[in-house]
């Protein structure tokens, strides 16, 4: 095992810990943690934006509107993280965290080990088997919640839907960052976490997948 690999073992078992800690703890700890990781996350995007932008001067009006717009759109974010642990709790909010990072998971198995046509341009890394990986893996979370609260019957069509709804909202907030990076010409978002890059490395798809459980849940009828 390279030092590399090590380091992102370690990376990732501290930020699982960190995260349920965060989770069940205490709600003002949850609340804290959030507006940390969002800050942080705004302010990666931001080094992103000025990569971008500031080669050209014409694109600087074009910059300031996406950072004011990625501003909006973090506290977007926050808020719905804080509303969906309010109102569902923090075991549904671990869940639809589950759903994202099962997602993530599928496509990086399924995309190693078979490959295959490009899924697009802009993540030329990104394939067609590891996007439908990814939607597999996304509903594991469910099946195995339903094990534990077999009483419930969350094996319901509309809560698999729900969950690969989620895994395509993981999927664009995937690619949407690399994009980004592809524009700025960087590998990472930044160097904050050992063997991982940056925190929207890990946390890009997240970032897209809470808004969107909030809006199916608020205008839907998923887990009803």
């Amino acid at each position: 095992m390279n030092l590399e690999l090590k380091k992102r073992i370690i990376t990732s078992f501290i930020l699982i810990l960190l995260s349920l800690f965060l989770i069940f703890i205490h709600p003002y700890l949850f609340i804290a943690g959030i507006l940390i990781f969002s800050y942080i996350a705004f302010d990666e995007t931001i080094t992103l934006s000025l990569a971008i932008f500031k080669r050209d001067k014409k694109k600087i009006i074009k910059g300031f509107f996406f950072n004011g717009a990625s501003l909006f759109y973090f506290v977007i974010f926050s808020a719905t993280c804080i509303i969906l642990y309010n109102y569902y709790g923090p075991l549904f909010f671990l869940f639809i965290l589950l759903i994202s990072s099962s997602s993530d998971i599928g496509g990086y198995v399924f995309g190693k080990s078979i490959g295959g046509l490009k899924l697009t341009k802009i993540s030329p890394k990104k394939t067609i088997s590891g996007s439908i990986g990814s939607f597999f893996f996304s509903v594991i979370p469910l099946i195995v919640f339903n094990y534990f609260y077999a009483d419930q019957n969350l094996h319901t069509l509309n809560n698999f839907i729900f969950c690969l709804l989620i895994s395509f909202a993981t999927q664009i907030g995937d690619i949407f960052f690399s994009f980004l990076k592809r524009k700025a010409n960087r590998k990472d978002t930044g160097k904050l976490l050992p063997g991982h890059g940056g925190l929207l490395d890990r946390i890009d798809g997240i970032i897209f997948a809470i808004p969107c459980a909030y809006l199916l849940l608020t205008n839907f009828n998923f887990f009803n």
